[in-house]
């Protein structure tokens, strides 16, 4: 970031914290601090880069404080995700997201998607997001968040993988890979019953499907060790 955008967001905080709403209270963060009209002392120094992820430490600090209904607003789908994934952890009745803007604007009544989903698949989200393309990961071509959730329900086995890879551990363990590539296999290609990615395009390769709209082979990863890296958990952290 430019010295210009640096000093005019460290102007607006300072503005915001000398802004007076009555019944309101307002914050927003200088570099690693908390500023907040009235003053409070109970917000602590945050250190998160990301706007998404300080949206949810505001949230569970509001929490803390006694409030049981809370909104976001946000156009971000990685807000969304990340508050479902939250939920379990955030002493509120409901949490509400006003999400979208226009004709496509809604209110998502995140409480009741978390309880829907329970909270190991609520925990799992945010490396299914990741996997499957976010702000910094490429989608798979040709293969929307529909496509993934469509996969997901019928192969299962991912979810506890997913849910410990989103707790960002240092490394992946070598039996969670097996799943992760089968659930790569199915989600490009659904009749495969090739259990890793260099066998479905060796598979593909053989039956000379290579402009296959069936198989999409094209549109697989182009091996096991690019499969890898989409799920690095270093990467995933860092999005989410």
């Amino acid at each position: 970031m430019n010295e210009n955008k640096t000093e005019l967001f460290h102007f607006l905080a300072k503005q915001v914290e000398s802004c007076h709403v009555e019944s309101k209270e307002l914050c927003t963060t200088y570099e690693e601090h908390v500023l907040s009209s009235p003053r409070r002392d109970d917000m602590e120094d945050c250190t998160h880069e990301e706007a998404d992820t300080r949206i949810m430490l505001h949230v569970y600090i509001a929490s803390q404080c006694g409030y049981r209904r809370v909104m976001i607003r946000t156009i971000d789908t990685d807000v969304v995700v990340l508050a479902v994934s939250k939920m379990q952890d955030i002493v509120v009745d409901e949490l509400w997201i006003a999400f979208g803007t226009g004709k496509h604007f809604r209110y998502l009544a995140i409480h009741d998607i978390a309880a829907q989903l329970g909270p190991q698949k609520a925990k799992a989200l945010p490396m299914l997001h990741a996997l499957t393309g976010c702000d910094t990961v490429s989608f798979f071509s040709g293969k929307g968040k529909r496509t993934a959730w469509d996969t997901w329900s019928v192969f299962p086995a991912i979810t506890d993988v997913l849910a410990d890879l989103s707790s960002v551990p240092e490394s992946i363990p070598d039996d969670y890979m097996p799943l992760i590539e089968r659930f790569v296999v199915l989600l490009n290609c659904r009749p495969s019953t090739a259990l890793t990615v260099n066998e479905a395009r060796q598979e593909l390769f053989s039956k000379n499907q290579w402009l296959s709209k069936t198989f999409c082979q094209l549109k697989l990863p182009f091996c096991s060790t690019q499969s890898v890296l989409f799920i690095r958990p270093d990467m995933s952290g860092e999005v989410l």
